[in-house]
């Protein structure tokens, strides 16, 4: 049973909606100490009133691009005492990814049309004021996409040649004919993958098998 009564920051540019959540928010015992509509309104409101848990939209004026996580990026830097919900129509990857930097601790993120239930996102607020998280698995499977995507660009040119061949799976020997290179060139661009793959070396794990497995979930998405 929850009993504590939030404090709670909303930052949404949509007046309609920002009226509607403020009042259901209210109906479900938590104090909405403040309701804005732009990024610059909602850092000065955390400054001002240190909420429990700050909600964001992510598009917000004057551009209506990423203002809004922008500024949770920053209050997350700022004051980490204050929980983020970031509750949007859109996954941002790159500013999730920053939010997300130091761990899930006291973050959300919410897609507005896969929230079912006002009690959903009431939970999902006590639970990120709480030192919780609270992600869709829709943000989940994107994070983890652009992670891969992120993890195979980090290869040279030469790098995802030798992670394509082994891809085939082509030997060592077999990668260093066709690349007209030695054997030990090759040696050194496979331990390069495991390297930036941060994969190492263990007993049971079959290194190769995880790098092939990256390079094609990054390719098949």
């Amino acid at each position: 049973m929850i009993n504590r009564k939030l404090r709670v920051v909303l930052a949404e540019d949509s007046v309609v909606l920002r009226d509607g959540m403020t009042e259901l928010l209210g109906a479900r015992g938590c104090e909405v100490v403040a309701a804005v509509g732009t990024a610059p309104a909602l850092l000065a409101a955390v400054a001002e009133h240190r909420p429990d848990v700050a909600v964001v939209d992510i598009r917000m004026p004057p551009m209506h691009t990423d203002e809004g996580i922008r500024a949770a990026v920053e209050i997350r830097a700022t004051t980490p005492e204050v929980g983020i919900l970031v509750f949007s129509q859109h996954v941002e990857t790159a500013f999730a990814s920053r939010l997300l930097a130091d761990g899930a601790a006291g973050v959300g993120y919410l897609l507005k049309e896969r929230v079912a239930r006002t009690s959903e996102f009431v939970d999902a607020l006590h639970r990120v004021a709480d030192g919780g998280a609270a992600l869709d698995p829709e943000v989940v499977t994107q994070l983890m996409r652009g992670r891969r995507r992120r993890l195979v660009d980090a290869l040279t040119p030469r790098e995802r040649e030798v992670l394509e061949l082994m891809a085939q799976g082509r030997s060592n020997r077999s990668i260093a004919a066709a690349l007209v290179v030695s054997e030990r060139a090759v040696e050194k661009h496979v331990a390069a993958v495991f390297g930036k793959f941060g994969l190492v070396a263990t007993d049971t794990d079959n290194r190769r098998v995880k790098a092939v497995l990256t390079y094609l979930a990054e390719n098949g998405s």
